[in-house]
C-alpha cells in the first residue's frame, strides 16, 4: 500500500467547502473511499453535497445521522453510498453492508465517523480531515492511500 504527501487546503465558506467536495467528486471514478473527519458543524455534509453534485447526484444530499446510510444513483452510472456512524458504537450488521459497498468498483463511499468501521473499508482510501479554525473557515487536510493517491496528485 502507498501513502500520498498531505495536501492541506484553507477552506473560507460554506460554499468552498462544498466547492472543494465538488472538485473531488469530478475526479472520483468508483472504488474509492472517503472518510470524513471532523467535529459536528465542521462541514462533513456540506463536502458531500458538492461531492455528490459534481458526480451527477439528481436528488438532494442529506446527512445520514438519523438513518445511517444514504445511498444515490448518478448520472454516470456510479452509486454514491453515505454513511454516518455518529451514533453507532457498533456497526454490527452494517459492517458487512459497508464492507461491500467500499469494495465495490462502481461505488463512491463516504464515511463521516468511521473511526469504528476503520478494518472494514478498503485500501483504496481518501482521508478527508477538517478542522475548524473560526467560525467559517477551515482547514482540510487530504491523505490519501492506494489508488487514492491519484485524486490528490490531480488536485495539485
Amino acid at each position: 500500500m502507498w501513502y500520498s504527501i498531505p495536501m492541506v487546503i484553507e477552506v473560507t465558506s460554506a460554499a468552498a467547502m462544498k466547492d472543494l467536495g465538488a472538485r473531488i467528486g469530478a475526479l472520483v471514478r468508483g472504488g474509492e473511499t472517503l472518510m470524513l473527519v471532523g467535529d459536528i458543524g465542521a462541514g462533513k455534509t456540506t463536502f458531500t453535497k458538492g461531492l455528490a453534485t459534481a458526480m451527477g447526484v439528481g436528488e438532494d444530499v442529506q446527512s445520514p445521522t438519523f438513518t445511517i446510510s444514504r445511498v444515490y444513483d448518478t448520472a454516470t452510472g456510479l452509486v454514491l453510498a453515505h454513511y454516518d456512524f455518529y451514533r453507532l458504537n457498533d456497526p454490527g450488521i452494517m459492517r458487512a453492508e459497508l464492507s461491500e459497498a467500499a469494495h465495490d468498483p462502481s461505488t463512491v463511499t463516504v464515511i463521516e465517523w468511521g473511526e469504528v468501521v476503520a478494518d472494514s473499508i478498503s485500501s483504496n482510501t481518501l482521508s478527508v480531515i477538517i478542522t475548524l479554525t473560526s467560525e467559517t473557515a477551515r482547514r482540510v487536510e487530504l491523505v490519501a492511500t492506494g489508488e487514492a493517491t491519484r485524486i490528490i496528485e490531480e488536485m495539485q
